[in-house]
C-alpha cells in the first residue's frame, strides 16, 4: 500500500468525526446516483410487458422481459459483488449501470428493427442496471455501524423515489419523442433509461472517492492486527451463515410475490380499457411505495428490530395480494392502493433482509457475499416474472395475485424459527 493511502488510512482510524463525515459524503454521492437510477429501473418496467407483448402478439409470453432482465440481473449481481470486492464500490456500480445503459440501447434498437432475439438479449444486457440500482444501497452501509446499516440503506434507497416515480410519468412524454424520430412509442422510456443509468455510473465513477469499502476493509484489518499484537479479543462478529440465510429468505420471497403481480398489471389494466398514461400511474404509486417510506423503514428496523418488519413485510403483501385479486378491474383507486402496499411490502421485506446480510458479513468477504445473496433474489424475480404471465393466462390476474399474497405469509415461520434457533 502506499504511503499516500496508509496516511489516510490512518487519519480516519484516528479520527472519527473524519470517518463520519466521509459517512454522510458516501450517502450523498450513492443517493444522487440512485436519482439517476431509479429513472432508468422505473421506465423499463412500466413498458416491458407492453413491449413484449406488442412483439410477439400474445399475453401468454408478457412476463418475458421481466424474467429476462431480472435473469440478467442475477449474473450481474455476482459479477458487480466480485468486481466491488476486488477493486471497490466505485469500479464495480459504475461498471454496472453504464453496462446496464448499454442494455437499454439495445432493446431501442431491437423495437426499431422488430427483432425478438435483439429484444431478449438486450434486456439481459439491460438486467445490469437493475442489479447495480439494487447492490447500490450495499456502498451506504459500508462505514455504517450496527445501529445505523438499516437507516443507511433506506437513505439511499429513499433517492430512488425521485427518479422511480418520475419515469413511469414520463412513459407517455417519452413515447411521443421516440414517435417523433421515428422509434416506436414503446421504445421510448428505454431512451429514459439509457440515459439515466449511464449518468448514475458516471456519477460513481467520479465522485465515489475514496471507496468506501475499500476504507472499511483496511480500518477492518487495522483492527484486527491491533487485536493480534496487544492481545485483544476481537469484537466484530464472524460470518453468521444463519443471518444470511434468513436475510436472504426475506428477500427472495419478496421479490418474488412483488415482480410477479407487477408485471402483470399493466396487462391487466390494458384489458380492462385502462391508458398508457394510467398504467403509468398506477406503476408511478407502486414504485414511489417500494422506496419513499424507506426512511421511516430504516429507523423501524433499526429501532424495533429486523424480525418485527420482516413480519410486517409477510403481512402488508398479503393484504396488497388480497386487494389485487378482489379488486374490480376499472377501479384506478383499488389498483392504486393495491399496488403501493406491493411496493411497501418490498420495502420492509428489502430492507430488513439487507440489513440482515449485512450484520451477517464483514468487510474482508462483504460484497462478494452480498453479490451473491442479490443472485437469489434476481432468480427469484426472473421466476415470478416468467410464471405470471403463463398463471394470469391459464387462469387469471386474480388467481396471481391471490396465490402472491399467500406466498408472503411463509416469512413468518421463517423470521419466527430464526428467533428460536440456537
Amino acid at each position: 500500500m502506499s504511503g499516500k493511502v496508509e496516511v489516510t488510512i490512518e487519519s480516519y482510524i484516528e479520527s472519527p468525526e473524519k470517518l463520519k463525515s466521509l459517512y454522510r459524503r458516501v450517502l450523498i454521492v450513492v443517493s444522487l446516483s440512485q436519482i439517476f437510477g431509479g429513472a432508468g429501473l422505473a421506465a423499463g418496467i412500466t413498458v416491458g410487458a407492453l413491449l413484449a407483448q406488442q412483439m410477439l402478439g400474445t399475453d401468454a409470453y408478457a412476463g418475458v422481459p421481466s424474467a429476462l432482465f431480472t435473469l440478467g440481473s442475477a449474473g450481474a449481481a455476482f459479477i458487480v459483488g466480485k468486481l466491488s470486492q476486488r477493486y471497490g464500490r466505485r469500479t464495480g456500480l459504475s461498471t454496472g449501470f453504464i453496462v446496464g445503459g448499454l442494455g437499454a440501447i439495445g432493446v431501442v434498437m431491437a423495437a426499431i428493427f422488430n427483432s425478438v432475439s435483439m429484444l431478449f438479449i438486450s434486456l439481459l444486457i439491460y438486467g445490469a442496471g437493475t442489479a447495480t440500482n439494487l447492490q447500490a444501497r450495499y456502498a451506504g452501509t459500508d462505514l455504517a455501524n450496527d445501529k445505523q446499516r438499516a437507516t443507511a440503506i433506506s437513505t439511499t434507497m429513499l433517492m430512488t423515489t425521485f427518479g422511480a416515480v418520475l419515469g413511469p410519468n414520463l412513459v407517455e412524454l417519452m413515447g411521443k419523442v421516440a414517435l417523433s424520430i421515428g422509434i416506436p412509442a414503446l421504445a421510448g422510456p428505454f431512451l429514459l433509461s439509457a440515459a439515466a443509468f449511464i449518468v448514475a455510473g458516471l456519477v460513481l465513477f467520479v465522485m465515489l472517492r475514496p471507496d468506501p469499502l475499500e476504507i472499511a476493509k483496511e480500518i477492518e484489518a487495522h483492527k484486527q492486527k491491533y487485536a493480534q499484537e496487544h492481545q485483544v479479543q476481537s469484537t466484530h462478529p464472524i460470518g453468521n451463515k444463519r443471518g444470511l440465510a434468513v436475510g436472504a429468505t426475506v428477500m427472495v420471497l419478496t421479490q418474488i410475490v412483488m415482480v410477479a403481480i407487477m408485471t402483470m398489471t399493466p396487462v391487466h389494466m390494458k384489458h380492462h380499457g385502462h391508458g398508457l398514461s394510467e398504467v403509468g400511474i398506477v406503476i408511478g404509486f407502486h414504485v414511489g411505495a417500494m422506496y419513499l417510506p424507506s426512511l421511516v423503514t430504516g429507523i423501524l428496523v433499526d429501532k424495533v428490530g429486523r424480525t418485527a418488519m420482516s413480519i410486517a413485510a409477510g403481512v402488508t403483501l398479503l393484504l396488497a395480494g388480497l386487494l389485487a385479486a378482489f379488486a374490480p378491474s376499472d377501479s384506478m383507486v383499488l389498483l392504486i392502493v393495491a399496488l403501493s402496499l406491493l411496493g411497501l411490502g418490498w420495502n420492509f421485506g428489502l430492507i430488513s433482509g439487507t440489513a440482515q446480510i449485512v450484520d451477517a458479513t464483514e468487510p474482508s468477504t462483504r460484497a462478494k457475499t452480498q453479490g451473491k445473496m442479490d443472485v437469489f433474489v434476481a432468480l427469484a424475480g426472473a421466476s415470478g416474472g416468467a410464471l405470471s404471465g403463463m398463471v394470469v393466462a391459464n387462469a387469471s390476474y386474480a388467481a396471481l395475485s391471490l396465490a402472491g399474497g399467500l406466498l408472503s405469509l411463509l416469512l413468518i415461520p421463517v423470521v419466527i424459527w430464526s428467533r428460536r434457533a440456537v
